[in-house]
């Protein structure tokens, strides 16, 4: 991903969830990816999906049981 595309997409997730501590990096050796943090923590990969000339985006977020406690 660009910079310009991951810069629109922190942008979205910020405003979405309400949270400025979003941050979108790009993905080492990956140009279809970027990772998601809060803060320092990593928290999910989002990625690029442009088949049949129509671009959307999914993310993926892991969440193990011991977040939850």
């Amino acid at each position: 991903m660009e910079q310009r595309e991951i810069a629109k997409l922190e942008a979205y997730l910020q405003k979405t969830f309400r949270s400025p501590s979003i941050r979108v990096k790009p993905r080492p050796k990956k140009d279809d990816s970027a990772e998601v943090y809060v803060g320092d923590e990593f928290i999910g990969i989002l990625f690029r999906d442009d088949e049949d000339d129509e671009l959307s985006y999914q993310f993926q977020m892991a969440i193990l049981e011991y977040d939850l406690a």
